[in-house]
């Protein structure tokens, strides 16, 4: 009987053993999912404030070529630039000679009248070629 008798304490030992591995189990595995949930969470609200900078990297990249693409239409080209100036240095630089005629004071200029007979020529010589 003895031997039942401490069997029986053996077994209580090892019962009150297993009690406190298994709480001390199940306490890990409390915090293990605590953390678990913790870094989901953490995650999750990384990942929305991942999200909403790259919408708004996004719409500034698209912003910003929206803004290019109305300046590639608003600025001409640099030969178109380049043209325009040449023109505009020109007619001032003619200015002074047709000054007086558009206003109705001179005979048309001198250089003016030279490129009409030239034209003219030009014509008569298409005419005659065809005749």
């Amino acid at each position: 009987m003895s031997s039942y008798l401490a069997q029986e304490v053996h077994l209580a030992r090892r019962h009150e053993e297993i009690l406190s591995q298994r709480s001390e189990l199940l306490q890990q595995m409390e915090t293990y999912l605590g953390d678990k949930k913790t870094k989901k969470t953490w995650q999750t609200q990384a990942a929305d404030a991942a999200c909403k900078r790259n919408a708004a990297l996004l719409n500034d990249i698209q912003a910003a070529e929206k803004k290019l693409q109305e300046r590639v239409y608003l600025l001409p080209h640099p030969d178109t630039v380049k043209l325009e100036t040449l023109y505009w240095a020109s007619i001032k630089e003619s200015l002074p000679k047709w000054e007086q005629f558009l206003l109705g004071r001179a005979e048309v200029p001198v250089g003016f009248k030279k490129m009409k007979t030239a034209k003219q020529n030009i014509s008569y010589q298409e005419e005659d070629s065809q005749k």
